[in-house]
């Protein structure tokens, strides 16, 4: 729960302070994405967040920490997959803001191992809830799978692959 609270309040401050400190270039962390595209990102831009609500109930909610397996791996796994998707994001901003300041391949390569990082972490995730064991109920389950699958096709695809082909590196 504490993961999701800290690293969740770091992802919330690292976009609106970003977005609001640097109210010139703001428009540019967009990259090339094309002006036809940007509905779609929108549209699911706010799945993935619904679908995050949704997996983390039934994760944080419906599952017992102490009798759930995921294969061999205790509950724990979730803590970690969380932590691999959250502090990345809180320093995707940051990085995207840098690199319009001050373009750099370091910095690039940086950005996108972060992408890559908080996209293992989604896709991780979602293999989790798919073959967790524990006896909850099949409708929180379901909602905590199309859930997740809306933030993985945010984070592993357009974040991850569509975004960083469109940014002018």
């Amino acid at each position: 729960m504490w993961i999701n609270v800290v690293g969740g309040c770091a992802v919330l401050f690292s976009y609106a302070y970003g977005l609001a400190s640097n109210p010139l270039t703001r428009g540019q962390v967009w990259g090339g994405v094309p002006d036809g595209m940007r509905p779609l990102y929108t549209v699911n831009m706010l799945l993935a967040a619904a679908g995050y609500f949704a997996f983390s109930y039934f994760v944080l909610f419906r599952l017992d920490p102490r009798r759930t397996r995921v294969g061999r791996l205790g509950f724990g796994i979730f803590s970690a997959l969380y932590a691999l998707i959250l502090i990345p994001s809180a320093l995707w901003m940051p990085l995207t803001f840098a690199m319009i300041e001050a373009p750099s391949a370091g910095l690039w390569w940086t950005i996108r191992i972060t992408l890559g990082l908080v996209g293992i972490g989604s896709l991780g995730l979602l293999a989790a809830i798919v073959v967790v064991r524990s006896p909850v109920a099949a409708g929180a389950r379901w909602a905590a799978v199309i859930g997740s699958g809306f933030f993985c096709l945010q984070t592993a695809v357009l974040d991850a692959l569509v975004w960083p082909a469109f940014f002018p590196a």
